[in-house]
């Protein structure tokens, strides 16, 4: 199929163009970004987008979530992170059904079309239901079988048993597919089992991901478990293996240069859930100062509330303008960088998506800035950042295909919101 998106102002977050180019004509043929130029004639084209007074930008890149658990809103206030685990998530999660994740899934997916985002890495259980559900919305996701050992090392043997299945039967299997290795973290994991996690990875040559650092009582079960400071762990036992860190808030500036000697390391950055939870703000600006590769995650709803990335955005921002109090700190396409280009680098996926370039992935979403909360448009990469919520995205192509077109999907969304009140209601 032949898309050509028509006169928009283009903002494709790719160092070889110019950060804001107007009047630019996309041509998509299939699953890729042909030509971008200037008056494009539309001749044997299958679909015209007039994009006149819209923005074209990348797809954004949500780069540390837990897809199911949309059915978990608003379910923290009044608990701290181990307390809403354990007293609250864990038990439900022991109720969900293989169809219950399918059904939280797609709410997900249908929620991130909406707001945006077109690409997500998960971390979950009952994995294969998540990938049916990205499958059929169209989505891009990266993903995993859920690793960790503590209580049960079977369980642990039997988890990475169903991780080794997953990436037999999905590795190839559809290209907006793709996995990695996910350690639930330090303190849910033997030192032993990390670093068969850590060779299982390099023998498949995939990257990890991992929580770190979340919260002081994290850090402090580390210590107790291994003996050892969370970051000397990481710098003895991954060495320079590619891998995404949520959260990483429990840094000092110190620990952060050590970090750095990793090359391979991403930080996702998750700042609504962060502060939701009561953990603290991450360091980023001194990790992006150090030459780390941060990105932008909402983390699971049950925290993050939505996953509205561009809110995110928002936060990334400000939070760090103010705990450096310096308000040049950040500047806007900067923290643009972290959603888009920085995302697909940390999920390695950055020679596919990540920028509107010709030759990648037709990854990208139109906005329409038409409204009394963005106009006059003064800046346009600031308001993205300060002013652009979800609700401003008209338009999200994954893979060259049309997803949603002038805020409306192709998808029952009635019937999913439906199963998803069901599934809480009956696991509460």
């Amino acid at each position: 199929m032949k898309i050509l998106i028509k006169n928009v102002a283009l903002i494709s977050m790719s160092e070889k163009r110019e950060k804001i180019e107007k009047n630019i004509d996309i041509e998509i043929i299939d699953s890729k970004i042909t030509k971008i130029a200037k008056n494009i004639e539309i001749l044997d084209a299958d679909k015209v987008i007039d994009g006149t007074g819209k923005v074209v930008m990348p797809g954004l890149i949500n780069t540390h979530a837990h897809v199911p658990m949309s059915i978990f809103r608003e379910t923290v206030d009044g608990y701290n992170l181990q307390d809403w685990l354990t007293k609250k998530i864990w038990p439900m999660e022991d109720k969900l059904t293989n169809e219950d994740i399918y059904y939280a899934s797609y709410l997900s997916f249908i929620e991130m079309i909406k707001t945006g985002t077109t690409t997500i890495n998960d971390m979950y259980f009952m994995t294969e239901d998540i990938i049916k559900a990205a499958i059929e919305c169209g989505i891009r996701l990266q993903t995993t079988r859920t690793l960790m050992d503590a209580g049960s090392k079977e369980l642990g043997e039997e988890r990475l048993g169903e991780l080794k299945q997953l990436i037999e039967k999905y590795k190839s299997y559809n290209e907006c597919i793709s996995l990695n290795v996910g350690i639930h973290g330090l303190y849910t994991s033997s030192r032993e089992y990390v670093k068969k996690c850590i060779e299982f990875a390099k023998e498949n040559e995939l990257p990890l991901h991992m929580h770190f650092c979340e919260n002081a009582k994290e850090v402090q079960d580390i210590k107790e478990a291994y003996n050892e400071a969370p970051i000397d762990i990481l710098c003895k036992d991954f060495e320079d293996e590619k891998i995404t860190l949520a959260h990483a808030v429990k840094l000092n500036e110190e620990e952060i240069e050590k970090l750095a000697q990793n090359k391979n390391v991403s930080i996702s950055h998750c700042p609504v859930s962060n502060l939701k939870l009561g953990c603290g703000i991450a360091n980023i600006s001194k990790m992006i100062k150090e030459g780390i590769n941060v990105s932008i995650g909402t983390d699971g709803q049950g925290s993050g509330s939505n996953l509205d990335l561009f809110e995110s955005i928002k936060y990334t921002a400000l939070l760090q303008k103010g705990i450096t109090e310096n308000p040049v700190q950040m500047p806007a396409y900067e923290v643009l960088k972290l959603a888009t280009i920085n995302g697909a680098k940390a999920l390695g996926l950055e020679e596919k998506i990540g920028s509107i370039e010709e030759s990648k992935q037709a990854d990208l979403i139109i906005l329409n800035l038409d409204t009394a909360v963005t106009k006059p448009v003064n800046d346009l990469v600031s308001d993205i950042v300060y002013n652009v919520k979800g609700n401003n995205v008209e338009t999200t192509i994954v893979n060259g295909k049309i997803l949603m077109e002038n805020k409306k999907l192709k998808i029952e969304e009635d019937k999913i919101y439906n199963k998803c009140k069901k599934i809480i209601e009956r696991i509460k």
